[in-house]
């Protein structure tokens, strides 16, 4: 249990704090409501591209990293789809520091040519290397469009196309920092070694007279139900032909998200899971095979991805997997198979709680989601789901026709004819 207070400020800014005095150590975050899903079509990157901005320095403070040093702190920061979340972790006797650059940054960037050149160009380095010049590193450039017709989720957290970053100019970025960057688009977790009444002293203090903005409402487009299944078949110079398929499966705050999670659980998580048991052990059609969830707020993706033997048939490994999850649509779990997966998703959540920043984090993404006390409902969701449960969302989500398959063949068996290949797209 994450005991935990909340006030918000009068310009809107959602404040909570969770004391914990056994370290003498103390985490700002600072989740922004704002994520890949809110950008253009045509101007995709930009919450990673503030990512990077936010720490290229404010109008009173060209250096962010140097102050927070000094005093003993560090920091860093991820972008999802969904979010953009940025932490700090310092000695509590120092928090002062941490709400002085932060609410500096929250009040305004520097917003120099310069500083936008500079980290253009580092996301552009980053887009090129991680997602073009890497083996395997396009699929979600292909996947996500495959799975998602308007949603978008279409693109993933990099970009969409990395002429969007190179292009980027400064009324386009002041723009979409006024727009999500504000105190009524923000929420603030104190955790650690400090009062309540420290940390709302100190929230008044330094976030209090930062004008509210406007609170964020989205419009995005609904993705229609997929009615028909999908494929995409590639040929590229990676070391092993690969396999992904994904299913369409409900949001994170929706009733029946724990129950397609342990589903995904069921299928590939660890050694013990079905896809691995038959696949790789006892078919010895794949050397690797997983099963996850992507979390997202909106509805979602299950995803199945592993990469093949050499010389097996992607059609044959396809039919396989297609085989595993069918089993689910028509027989229940056993109850000794139910309760493994129950006690890895309750072993995670434990897990998770032991750090003092996860739990800042966590406090943050269920406020979020509209009320910080979910997190402590995670473990009573996750035991209520019964074997009936599973069956019948494997029913309604794992169809084949709710279904996105990407064939990921390597060029070299291709080319040495080692495997059957469709018409396919580079």
């Amino acid at each position: 249990m994450i005991q935990f207070e909340e006030f918000t400020l009068a310009n809107g800014l959602r404040c909570i704090v969770h004391e914990d005095h056994s370290t003498p150590i103390a985490v700002l975050n600072v989740l922004y409501n704002v994520g890949s899903r809110d950008e253009d079509v045509e101007h995709t990157g930009f919450a990673h591209l503030f990512e990077h901005l936010m720490f290229s320095g404010s109008v009173n403070i060209p250096s962010y990293d140097e102050p927070l040093q000094y005093v003993g702190g560090e920091n860093n920061a991820f972008t999802s789809p969904d979010i953009t979340n940025y932490y700090l972790t310092l000695p509590a006797a120092n928090i002062e520091t941490g709400f002085w650059l932060e609410s500096d940054r929250m009040l305004g960037l520097a917003f120099s040519e310069n500083g936008l050149e500079v980290q253009r160009k580092v996301v552009v380095e980053e887009f090129k290397q991680n997602y073009l010049n890497q083996p395997y590193g396009d699929v979600w450039l292909k996947l996500r469009p495959l799975a998602y017709q308007v949603h978008p989720y279409q693109w993933p957290t990099i970009g969409k196309e990395v002429g969007h970053i190179e292009n980027a100019v400064m009324d386009d970025v002041r723009a979409f920092f006024a727009k999500h960057y504000s105190p009524a688009n923000a929420i603030l977790v104190i955790a650690g070694a400090v009062t309540v009444a420290e940390a709302q002293r100190l929230a008044e203090k330094w976030f209090g007279p930062i004008p509210g903005g406007t609170r964020y409402e989205r419009q995005l487009p609904a993705e229609p139900r997929q009615t028909a299944p999908r494929h995409l078949d590639v040929v590229a110079d990676v070391p092993a032909t690969a396999y992904y398929k994904v299913y369409h499966m409900p949001g994170r705050a929706a009733a029946d998200y724990h129950t397609v999670d342990l589903l995904s659980d069921v299928l590939g998580r660890g050694k013990s899971a079905r896809l691995y048991q038959r696949l790789v052990k006892d078919q010895q059609l794949f050397n690797s095979i997983s099963a996850s969830c992507s979390g997202s707020l909106e509805p979602g993706l299950l995803v199945i991805s592993g990469r093949l033997n050499s010389g097996v048939a992607i059609e044959a490994a396809d039919a396989a997997v297609e085989a595993v999850v069918a089993e689910l649509r028509e027989e229940l779990v056993a109850d000794q198979e139910l309760e493994k997966v129950k006690n890895q998703a309750e072993a995670s959540i434990v897990f998770e709680e032991i750090e003092l920043l996860n739990r800042a984090m966590a406090l943050a993404y269920f406020k979020l989601l509209g009320d910080a006390d979910l997190v402590n409902q995670e473990s009573a969701k996750v035991q209520a789901v019964t074997a009936e449960d599973l069956r019948a969302a494997a029913r309604e989500y794992l169809r084949p026709d709710n279904s996105s398959t990407l064939f990921y063949r390597a060029q070299a068996e291709v080319a040495a004819g080692t495997l059957a290949t469709a018409d396919s797209a580079e």
